[in-house]
């Protein structure tokens, strides 16, 4: 699956990632997150993505609902703040949000491995003395990096261009919480089928921390061709970690998913 993010920037899936990501960053208060694949941190829907039409049915729909909850809506906010004029034309990635988000002291590391994207990404975080951009490859950088900090909250968001990145992902989530035991790691998958999620949650069974599973299913998972929902899987959660992914997961699934669409949340 060929995830490019511009494309699909605002999409559900970006909502359900960003609104857990920054529930996060409040409860954990990292003293640094660290991101595997950051992007290019701010997009212009105007774009790439207004003819994916992804953030219509995405950003769009977040932004004119009405009674969003609180964690939904603490990100339609951020979103607001990057909109002034009003409207949707801008929507931030993870580096923004969640340097926006930390705490006095806290830092933000993204990681690019292309290097005009990279090059968006320090453009994106100018301005921002707590945020940094550097070059290479995510997993690796991300786990050396994490060895160096106490606490980390490390965020892994491939892609998927490459048939490796499930294994991948679970490998340096492994690596980051053996290192640091009080680590905690968000993984963001894409959900086709069962199969390959399956695959993937069996690959850190055991070898990880406490893991939140967060599905946000907005159709049934049977056409693998298609995304059908997306996870969110959270190594070593914190305290409501559960109630915070219902929240975000119900929503998503209720607001913009199909009739047969719905929420998993659990645990192992």
């Amino acid at each position: 699956m060929n995830y490019r993010h511009s494309f699909h920037a605002g999409n559900f899936a970006d909502l359900v990632k960003h609104a857990l990501v920054l529930w996060l960053v409040k409860e954990v208060r990292p003293s640094v997150v660290l991101d595997t694949h950051a992007g290019a941190g701010l997009y212009d829907l105007s774009g790439d993505a207004a003819r994916s039409k992804e953030a219509e049915a995405g950003v769009a729909r977040l932004m004119s609902a009405e009674g969003r909850p609180p964690l939904i809506d603490a990100l339609a906010e951020r979103v607001a703040g990057f909109n002034p004029d009003g409207g949707v034309r801008f929507y931030p990635g993870s580096p923004l949000l969640i340097a926006d988000a930390l705490e006095q002291g806290g830092r933000y590391v993204g990681f690019e491995l292309n290097p005009p994207v990279r090059q968006m990404l320090s453009e994106a975080l100018q301005g921002r003395a707590n945020a940094e951009a550097r070059e290479g490859d995510g997993y690796a950088l991300a786990v050396a990096e994490a060895a160096k900090a106490r606490g980390p909250l490390v965020l892994i968001d491939p892609p998927f261009e490459k048939p490796d990145d499930y294994a991948r992902a679970a490998e340096t989530a492994i690596a980051v919480v053996r290192r640091d035991p009080k680590a905690t790691v968000a993984i963001w998958t894409p959900l086709k089928d069962l199969e390959t999620f399956d695959a993937f949650i069996r690959r850190l069974q055991g070898r990880a921390g406490p893991t939140l599973v967060a599905e946000a299913r907005l159709r049934p998972l049977t056409n693998p061709m298609k995304m059908n929902g997306c996870a969110m899987v959270v190594v070593n959660p914190p305290q409501g970690g559960e109630a915070a992914a219902d929240e975000i997961c119900g929503w998503a699934a209720r607001a913009l998913g199909d009739a047969g669409g719905r929420a998993e949340v659990w645990t192992f």
